[in-house]
């Protein structure tokens, strides 16, 4: 009895705060699984977390204790266990740039500079290093991502300290550079004769018939999640507040909603400083432009 005792003990302290997920259109519930699509509507699955619970445990002294590194809000990531991979991703330095702001008229302007992130210099290590102690906690034993460069060298780092096998799929044509830095970590690399989408498209059939995490598809919901540290840093680093406007760069917008989940949060658990009264906006190249147009 005492044995058993410990297990569960122990078992429980494992645990996080996810509830399961929810699908984001109709509100349907589900459990914490490898899926990303809504079986009813088909709108697209999101993490459902334990506010409460979280609030009993998060405070500014317990963040400001926490390591310099994206887990210090390790109770507001997507986990059940700690993190397998990634241990130096995230708390980059958000910089204030005076003489831009002095050119463009603006007397407080901040750059947050994720050039700077571990292992491969993209804030793609934040979401990966979730995406990948995700899939290790599902038994997962091979990553694999549809990319154009960040995404591939980041999946393909993680999973080489992870110690797992991945299958990285990408456009014929891309540069050599980026393909040079996924290759460096023993990746086993895809190219794929079509556009972006089609790669896409390939990999969710492949996703279908083999036993593989892909982070941006079934392990999605998780995946996402991570950048919500983005904003729990810009918040913590402004001195508990948020911005009066926040530019974002964007592709196919998850940024940019997890930014806005992230320092609602912070304001539901009574960690700043007032109330959210940020304006978000999209910044999107002509040339690739889905949510701008």
């Amino acid at each position: 009895d005492i044995l058993a005792f410990i297990n569960i003990f122990k078992k429980d302290d494992l645990m996080g705060y996810v509830k399961g997920l929810k699908c984001r259109e109709c509100k349907k519930e589900f459990p914490t699984e490898p899926i990303h699509v809504c079986e009813f509507c088909f709108g697209p699955l999101e993490v459902d977390y334990d506010y409460d619970k979280i609030s009993k445990q998060v405070t500014r002294k317990s963040i400001l204790s926490g390591p310099p590194s994206m887990w210090r809000y390790k109770e507001l990531m997507p986990l059940d266990e700690e993190n397998k991979v990634g241990k130096h991703v995230g708390f980059t330095p958000l910089v204030r740039a005076k003489n831009l702001g002095k050119a463009l008229g603006l007397s407080k302007l901040y750059i947050k500079n994720d050039s700077v992130n571990h292992p491969t210099f993209s804030f793609k290590d934040r979401v990966v290093a979730v995406a990948v102690s995700k899939a290790i906690e599902f038994g997962f034993d091979t990553i694999s991502c549809a990319s154009t460069g960040n995404l591939a060298n980041s999946v393909a780092a993680h999973s080489a300290e992870a110690g797992l096998k991945s299958f990285i799929f990408i456009p014929v044509g891309l540069e050599s550079g980026k393909i040079l830095g996924t290759n460096i970590y023993g990746t086993q690399l895809v190219a794929i004769n079509g556009s972006y989408d089609d790669v896409n498209r390939l990999c969710s059939e492949v996703a279908a018939r083999h036993n593989w995490a892909f982070v941006n598809i079934n392990i999605r919901p998780y995946y996402g999640d991570g950048s919500k540290s983005y904003g729990y840093e810009i918040a913590e680093q402004l001195g508990w507040k948020t911005p009066d406007n926040v530019i974002v760069p964007v592709a196919g917008s998850s940024l940019i909603t997890k930014i806005w989940k992230a320092f609602h949060e912070f304001e539901y658990l009574g960690l700043l400083n007032g109330k959210v009264q940020s304006k978000i906006f999209a910044a999107q190249a002509t040339g690739c432009s889905p949510v701008t147009n």
